[in-house]
């Protein structure tokens, strides 16, 4: 394949520049590369989540494929899915040439390759000028997660990339997960900017038979997770015995996880609660920077089954406790 040389954007493989940029976790920031669907509109897609930039090779179609799905390609000896994106998001191009390029993509451990019909380049932006959308973007199968704005004011919508999986390829079946017997209450703070995700995670402490709070972005849940510490306080009461575990995602509008995880680990009032991180960011890099800010468990979405039994040790180890 052919590696798209576009100003401000690494021709071909992304990974070694993705690595260097992991010190942008956790100082509250996030790069975002830009492209079109030929229209007018701006979208964008967190960088971590992008492997290589390519200009579209030919596609082999397969029977029986899902709404959206192109067919396959053979990258480096592996089979990888190819989604046309304005389908996905049902935009009707104008575009001399559309899905030209392609975006090869490396999340919640899937690699699918995006067709875009023009990439332009890398921004970098504050996680707290990233807004979640008004809630008409963000319906059943909304694919917004969040909006911004470059420079000159236009907005660029941020894709929901588990949505996009989810509508492309459907919902894995919930693997066993089973109930968790304690005669404690048992409680999960969790976080998600992802309706699918916060979905899929209230499906599995529900399995698991323990009480859950929620919060929608990383600085909605900072102030919650405060309140639940003054409360406690004012309680006479250990935090670490109303909230047993701490679920965050990596990448949130306002505040991402890894200032939320830190906010938590440096607070002494949040002593005893361990925090696991759920994220569609499942390279080791992303691994690595989610120790390096003292998360307990990083956990890639979405296999309901390893939530569970990740979550299960931690619970118990509180009522033991």
């Amino acid at each position: 394949m052919e590696p798209i040389s576009t100003e401000g954007i690494p021709s071909g493989n992304l990974l070694d520049t993705i690595d260097g940029r992991t010190r942008l976790a956790g100082s509250n920031k996030l790069e975002i590369l830009l492209f079109s669907l030929g229209t007018s509109e701006v979208f964008g897609i967190n960088v971590f989540k992008v492997r290589e930039v390519c200009k579209t090779p030919p596609i082999t179609r397969t029977p029986n494929m899902p709404h959206g799905m192109e067919g396959v390609i053979s990258l480096r000896g592996r089979i990888v899915p190819v989604v046309n994106l304005s389908n996905i998001v049902h935009i009707e191009t104008t575009s001399e040439n559309p899905g030209s390029a392609m975006l090869v993509m490396e999340y919640s451990r899937r690699v699918l390759g995006f067709l875009v019909d023009d990439v332009d380049r890398i921004i970098r932006v504050e996680w707290s000028d990233v807004k979640p959308p008004e809630a008409l973007l963000t319906g059943e199968h909304g694919m917004i997660t969040a909006i911004t704005h470059l420079e000159d004011g236009k907005l660029v919508s941020i894709l929901d990339v588990e949505e996009i999986l989810i509508n492309t390829f459907g919902e894995d079946g919930m693997h066993d997960v089973a109930p968790i017997v304690s005669d404690e209450d048992l409680t999960v703070f969790f976080v998600d900017d992802s309706t699918v995700a916060r979905k899929r995670i209230v499906e599995v402490l529900d399995r698991l038979r323990v009480k859950y709070k929620q919060a929608t972005n990383g600085l909605e849940a900072w102030e919650r997770l405060k309140s639940e510490a003054a409360y406690a306080e004012q309680q006479g009461t250990p935090l670490c015995e109303l909230i047993k575990v701490i679920m965050v995602d990596a990448e949130m509008p306002q505040m991402d996880g890894y200032v939320l995880t830190r906010n938590i680990k440096t607070d002494r009032r949040f002593d005893g609660i361990p925090v696991v991180m759920h994220s569609s960011l499942s390279s080791e890099a992303n691994r690595t920077m989610g120790q390096s800010v003292g998360v307990d468990a990083y956990v890639a979405k979405f296999d309901s089954h390893v939530l569970g039994e990740t979550l299960r040790p931690l619970l118990l180890r509180q009522v033991a406790a």
